[in-house]
């Protein structure tokens, strides 16, 4: 018999967590995450690939109701982020809640229940409430290209990556000049034999001014904890009034763009690979990628870069779009991930009978970013137009908790078995205004294209604001723009006949 419960979290990741917290400290006990792997951390559990670090300062990157006076750097790598996710876990009991090994398989909405029935690898659940917290960054992309079967090499993604086997001495193809490969590169050029980079849009590089938090710093921040609040408060105070330049005046971003290019030609002395390395492109327009060490190891000997995409493999010959070719060992991809087309969508059915994929097949809407419209009691965290551009996501996970409590207390106000449904006109409505005020931004008006946009060329993943405008749109959940639902009349007669019958 499927094990019922309030409150359904899928994923363990910094929303997973942050939910299972929230609910906890609103007195809900009731409820389970489900992770489909071993153990805690999503994106900070997958991608521990040579070099992986986060590009947000440490005190910025943590949750306000648990900080951490440990980060032993600025910028912390991807191992201390990660034991910050389990201490958080531990700290806050959350692992009696979690169900390790349960990737869901399908979530359906049920009309006369007012539950959703889900189908795990380790069993079946309902619950009155889902929050799908699986992120954007949880499912790799990896293209499809021609003769990538037939390489005899190894392959892998920078999430997935193969830490049993040796790169010291291979020709490596590192294929992507994103946010992980600018990483990955510096990280293992110095091990391996060759190094080509197929860069289809180079990016735009800030040194990373990243150094070692003081044991005095740390024990300050320990017995003073206001010294730790007031650090993370300048910190955020600081990308909040950069959001004018990148959301109303992007022309505002060329003086940047300058400082960018004097941070290359300290490092790169070739002009033709300095041409190679400069975009064509607003700074911003892609998010600006940080690093002190990444120039200097495209500067290396040993290391390749190709201007063009890898259009096909050709056994060992790897064949970029402009028709170089290069003979590798082992392919690297670090090509993103599944954003705009989230998997767990094919896996959501709702009231109507379609899948959230069907339902946002024209591109991801959601009511202030957690609610679709026809998908009762079920709300996403790090959902559509939450994204940042220039600071912490933590900070957006934070509103969307707030959110989420607020519509669990209104579930209970209404009182009785009782679902909220987004009204199909306040989910466009929001979307609109969304969208319009995304006309301005870098990100549509830069030239480029980056992930930030679906395949209709629609951004659907950035928030065009600050994170205290967002806030504020999330502090409270507006009845106004939601259909409640009840038990149906029929279903409801039979409940109390059986009461009647065993009276």
């Amino acid at each position: 018999m499927a094990e019922h419960v309030r409150v359904a979290v899928i994923g363990s990741g910094f929303g997973g967590l942050g939910a299972a917290v929230r609910l906890r400290r609103e007195g809900i006990t009731d409820f389970v995450v489900l992770e489909r792997a071993d153990s805690v951390g999503g994106t900070w559990r997958d991608n521990n690939y040579p070099g992986c670090a986060c590009d947000v300062p440490s005190h910025l990157y943590s949750f306000s109701f648990a900080p951490n006076p440990d980060w032993p750097r600025t910028f912390s790598g991807q191992e201390h982020i990660r034991a910050y996710l389990e201490h958080v876990t531990d700290v806050f009991r959350l692992r009696p809640h979690i169900r390790f090994g349960a990737e869901v398989q399908r979530m359906t909405w049920s009309p006369r229940e007012l539950r959703w029935d889900i189908e795990t690898a380790a069993g079946a659940f309902s619950a009155d409430v889902v929050v799908s917290a699986t992120g954007p960054l949880s499912d790799p992309r990896i293209p499809d290209l021609p003769g990538l079967d037939s390489f005899p090499g190894k392959v892998f993604h920078s999430a997935r990556w193969d830490h049993d086997h040796d790169l010291r001495g291979k020709r490596v193809a590192m294929v992507g000049t994103g946010a992980s490969a600018i990483q990955i590169v510096p990280a293992i050029q110095p091990q391996v034999g060759r190094l080509t980079l197929f860069q289809r849009t180079p990016p735009w590089v800030m040194p990373r001014v990243d150094r070692a938090i003081t044991g005095a710093e740390r024990a300050l921040h320990r017995a003073l904890p206001v010294t730790s609040q007031l650090r993370r408060g300048l910190l955020w105070g600081l990308r909040e009034l950069q959001v004018q330049a990148f959301t109303k005046h992007p022309d505002e971003l060329g003086f940047v763009e300058q400082l960018a290019k004097r941070n290359m030609a300290r490092a790169i002395k070739d002009p033709a690979l300095r041409a190679k390395l400069t975009p064509d492109y607003r700074i911003g327009c892609k998010r600006i990628l940080l690093s002190s060490a990444y120039y200097p190891a495209l500067a290396r000997p040993n290391v390749d870069v190709v201007a063009s995409g890898l259009r096909e493999v050709r056994g060992s010959t790897l064949v970029a779009a402009d028709g170089t070719e290069t003979e590798a060992d082992v392919i690297v991809f670090g090509t993103g991930f599944h954003v705009t087309d989230m998997p767990i969508a094919e896996r959501v059915v709702g009231a109507e009978g379609k899948t959230l994929a069907e339902s946002w097949k024209d591109g991801m809407e959601a009511l202030r970013g957690a609610s679709a419209a026809g998908f009762p009691n079920w709300m996403t965290i790090i959902g559509p137009n939450t994204g940042l551009g220039n600071s912490s996501m933590i900070l957006m996970i934070e509103s969307q908790l707030n959110y989420m409590a607020d519509f669990v207390r209104q579930l209970d106000v209404l009182g009785g078995r009782a679902a909220l449904d987004a009204r199909p006109s306040a989910v466009h409505a929001w979307n609109r205004r969304v969208q319009e005020r995304m006309k301005r931004t870098v990100w549509n008006t830069g030239g480029c294209t980056s992930w930030y946009l679906d395949g209709n060329g629609r951004n659907t993943t950035i928030w065009p604001g600050t994170t205290s405008e967002f806030r504020r749109a999330t502090r409270r959940v507006d009845l106004a723009e939601y259909q409640v639902l009840r038990v149906p009349a029929d279903k409801q007669a039979d409940k109390a006949k059986k009461t009647e019958a065993t009276a």
